[in-house]
């Protein structure tokens, strides 16, 4: 009866009728579930590797001022101005001062233009797994990513074995290590923009490395005597792009203060961070986040990502 109220009172134009519709999709309930497994798979993993589970930062004074063009989303709290969490970065690299491997299962507010809405990969909410390793390489990252994978894989096919999910037909176990690309190389086989052309070619995940210094944040490490930084991205194939990003971080408060200066990042929104760098409080380390909507959009074989969550915040529209 209450459905029935619904469609009788509330034209399919309106967000209560779009959101009853998307709640009851069948291809939105299946990827919720994977979804669900996906992320207790993620955390048996990285406790296994001797990972502490952190509870997210919602509002900090400062967060991640990323490298791409966003909107900023901030509230006014007790006569201060607070930011929300466009990724742990900075709260990650400090918590190493307590526990040596840490991971949040971590949402992530991030106001991309409307247009963005069109890629079918960006939400303005979503939600990553942030990890990061004190005194860690980039090639360890890697390394515990690619072995996460393929238990996520693994995993997702023996839960759909015993009925408790439904996933692709087409879901395949990835085969490791990964292949590893520059930037350079990959920009000199596919051009500008070579990263859409580059997942739909491969059949296989694959690391973007090396990645120039103008493209990334201040906190990714450069490489001495380079252009480039310690970075790595990890493409999926099968045209669904790019899903993690992450690498070595500088830590050292010359370095930070050089690389900040370079990006034109202002120093007084980060003051609490470089006092604590002045200190050599900040430890060494690597990590990185993935984003959970676009690794079970790749699970699923879905196009639109909107589809991977109940309430989906799409760029440009209003969402519950």
């Amino acid at each position: 009866m209450k459905e029935e109220r619904l469609k009788t009172q509330k034209p399919e134009s309106s967000l209560s009728w779009q959101t009853y519709g998307h709640l009851t999709d069948p291809q939105v309930r299946q990827a919720v579930s994977v979804q669900s497994e996906l992320i207790w798979l993620s955390q048996s993993f990285l406790r296994n590797e001797g990972f502490v589970q952190l509870l997210p930062t919602i509002i900090s004074p400062i967060t991640d001022p990323l490298n791409n063009e966003v909107d900023e989303a901030s509230i006014n709290c007790y006569d201060n101005r607070y930011r929300l969490t466009q990724s742990m970065i900075f709260h990650k690299q400090l918590s190493l001062n307590a526990y040596e491997k840490i991971f949040i299962v971590s949402p992530n507010i991030r106001l991309e233009r409307p247009f963005k809405a069109s890629t079918g990969v960006h939400l303005f909410e979503f939600t990553q797994i942030d990890l990061e390793v004190r005194n860690g390489s980039r090639e360890d990252i890697m390394d515990l990513i690619e072995h996460l994978t393929v238990y996520i894989a693994c995993g997702l096919k023996e839960s759909a074995l015993n009925g408790r999910i439904d996933i692709s037909s087409e879901m395949s176990i990835p085969t490791i290590p990964f292949e590893k690309v520059s930037y350079r190389q990959a920009e000199d086989r596919f051009g500008r923009g070579f990263e859409v052309q580059l997942s739909r070619e491969i059949k296989n995940p694959v690391w973007l490395t090396d990645v120039p210094v103008t493209k990334r944040e201040f906190y990714d490490r450069l490489k001495d005597g380079t252009s480039v930084l310690d970075d790595m991205d990890l493409i999926l194939p099968q045209g669904h792009g790019e899903v993690l990003s992450g690498g070595r971080r500088e830590h050292e408060y010359d370095r930070i203060i050089r690389r900040i200066e370079m990006k034109g990042v202002s120093q007084d929104s980060l003051r609490w961070y470089l006092d604590l760098a002045r200190e050599g409080l900040i430890p060494p380390s690597s990590g990185c986040g993935f984003g959970v909507e676009r690794l079970t959009k790749y699970f699923c074989g879905i196009d639109d990502i909107a589809q991977t969550r109940l309430f989906p915040k799409v760029p440009g529209t209003l969402c519950l």
